[in-house]
């Protein structure tokens, strides 16, 4: 797979990273304090973030599996587009009920709102589990694409790791959350751009558009599966689990988790932060259907060039499907065009990487490092520590990338799975501080870990279940059980931050405080039109079946 990478590909690739140092430096000048480094001075605009919240979901994983799960996978097809449908309602939800508290608080960490509302127990537990979760997914997904650039480049595993986190982890490190979203920007228009061409040289090779639709396995061709419930008929992606399944995960993953939270947080006002939302809202799902229709192309062709899928490196379970698109490209595009296309790869794996790294490194500072050290900050020493945090962190995932190699496969497999395990207890978490009053801090935590073990027993004794269901199932078991505990006899257990009668409601002061007085658009008014984008979605997906 590496004789057609030219010097001129290479060159390109360099062009690009060296490209991506100058631009972290030329930053890192504009910054003073931590919030510049964390938040951008909370002074930026909704396009950029809100592209670079679509860009930090691409990821390279993205990129390949889902055209591999379109053209290959067994039970796949264009039924992923039933995942998307779930996105402009969890904007809804976000932009209504979640960002106008968080915008009211001026956080930097999402999970200092706990300690606020519970207790410092709860913010710690939660800050943790992220820390945990987030530092082993991310050495994960750096082996695995690692692994992609060993076997498109011939590099090696040890110089392909360095060549994907060296750069990232640099100009992370200078950049901070404004050198990621730009980069994110920049990012996520190569690879759209380079998907484009991708797909036009395969509707070219395949006939035209219409042919190549046609040739399409007409199996796969199915967007929206009401047949099946995902309830114990093994049937994982059918619609109804990936409607509520993808709700609570994408309502929880856009509102509760650092990584997403932190960039939304540095917008300059709630109507830009609504207006970031309400642009990944409208604008994911063209992107992802821009990458199923490269599945489409893919099948096709392979359909049509037996040779082609046995030329794609095999493992132990056959071909890997994940390597299709990028042989595509190196075998089809010319010189010029195969160094873009693999900056296009390794654009999204940086822009999900880079905004981990700075997540990871604004959770350390401000859960533990500020909140535990007693001397005085400085705005220069909070920087530098907080530059040196995200370099220890980066650090810290690339030396783990090379340990993981013995359960990666298992866990690239089931990297969805881990996340499900403990999005919708964590939703229920903040919900429950939201909404209910007497609940205090030992409860929650009670009810995320029963949540979080009820999960782990479906996975292991009832995989008839749909993983989907998982984050509908650890919310509801959470909430109830953190209920049932503070109705309990001395379930308000001191210090464990219930409210009192009488308390004034943060969470009510918030929402009359944003949506009622400082914003400018109504906000009401305006997420109808996301309703109306779901159900010209939903249109979409019956009309393509």
């Amino acid at each position: 797979m590496t004789q057609q990478i030219s010097g001129i590909d290479w060159g390109i690739i360099a062009a690009y990273c060296v490209g991506l140092l100058g631009m972290a430096y030329w930053l890192s000048r504009r910054q003073g304090s931590r919030e510049d480094y964390y938040v951008a001075g909370r002074n930026l605009g909704p396009w950029p973030v809100g592209l670079s919240i679509m860009a930090t979901q691409c990821s390279t994983n993205s990129i390949l599996g889902a055209p591999a799960f379109v053209a290959f996978t067994a039970g796949g097809g264009l039924l992923w587009l039933q995942y998307e449908l779930a996105v402009p309602l969890a904007m809804v939800v976000l932009i209504l009920f979640v960002m106008p508290l968080f915008r009211h608080l001026n956080l930097v960490s999402v999970y200092a709102y706990l300690e606020r509302r519970f207790d410092l127990a709860t913010r710690l537990t939660l800050s943790g589990l992220f820390l945990f979760v987030r530092a082993f997914a991310t050495a994960v997904t750096v082996y695995s694409i690692a692994l992609v650039i060993d076997l498109i480049t011939g590099l090696g595993f040890f110089a392909s790791v360095l060549l994907l986190g060296a750069f990232t982890v640099v100009y992370d490190v200078m950049g901070g959350i404004r050198g990621v979203i730009y980069s994110d920007v920049l990012q996520l228009l190569i690879l759209a751009i380079m998907l484009l061409v991708v797909l036009v040289s395969l509707t070219t090779v395949a006939g035209g558009m219409d042919a190549m639709w046609q040739a399409f396995d007409s199996e796969r061709k199915t967007t929206l599966d009401f047949a099946h419930h995902g309830f114990g008929d093994g049937k994982t992606f059918a619609f109804w689990p990936m409607l509520f399944g993808g709700l609570f995960l994408y309502v929880s993953y856009y509102g509760c988790d650092q990584s997403q939270v932190q960039r939304q947080l540095s917008t300059r006002n709630i109507d830009a932060t609504n207006n970031a939302l309400l642009i990944n809202g409208v604008l994911r799902f063209p992107l992802v259907f821009l990458y199923c229709l490269v599945g489409v192309g893919i099948g096709v062709y392979a359909a049509q060039h037996p040779t082609f899928v046995s030329a794609l490196p095999a493992t132990g379970q056959g071909p890997q499907y994940n390597l299709a698109v990028p042989l595509y490209m190196i075998n089809a595009l010319p010189v010029g065009l195969v160094g873009l296309s693999l900056v296009a790869l390794f654009a999204a794996a940086m822009s999900s990487l880079d905004s981990v790294l700075n997540s990871l490194s604004a959770t350390t500072m401000e859960d533990y490092v500020r909140r535990f050290h007693r001397g005085h900050w400085t705005a220069r020493k909070e920087l530098v520590y907080s530059r040196g945090m995200t370099a220890v962190w980066g650090v810290v995932t690339l030396v783990m990338a090379f340990y993981v190699g013995d359960i990666a496969p298992t866990v690239l497999e089931a990297i969805n799975k881990v996340g499900s395990l403990a999005n919708g207890p964590i939703l229920a978490v903040f919900i429950l501080g939201f909404l209910v009053q007497r609940v205090a801090g030992p409860q929650v935590i009670v009810g995320l870990s029963l949540g979080v073990a009820v999960n782990g027993i479906c996975w292991l004794t009832m995989p008839e279940i749909s993983w989907l269901w998982w984050n509908v199932i650890g919310f509801f078991v959470t909430v109830v059980a953190a209920v049932a505990v503070s109705i309990l006899p001395g379930g308000k257990w001191k210090g464990g931050g219930a409210r009192t009668e009488g308390e004034p409601d943060l969470y009510e002061q918030a929402i009359r405080h944003h949506l009622r007085t400082e914003a400018k658009v109504n906000w009401y008014r305006r997420s109808a039109w996301l309703l109306v984008w779901f159900l010209c979605l939903f249109v979409l997906l019956r009309w393509l079946e």
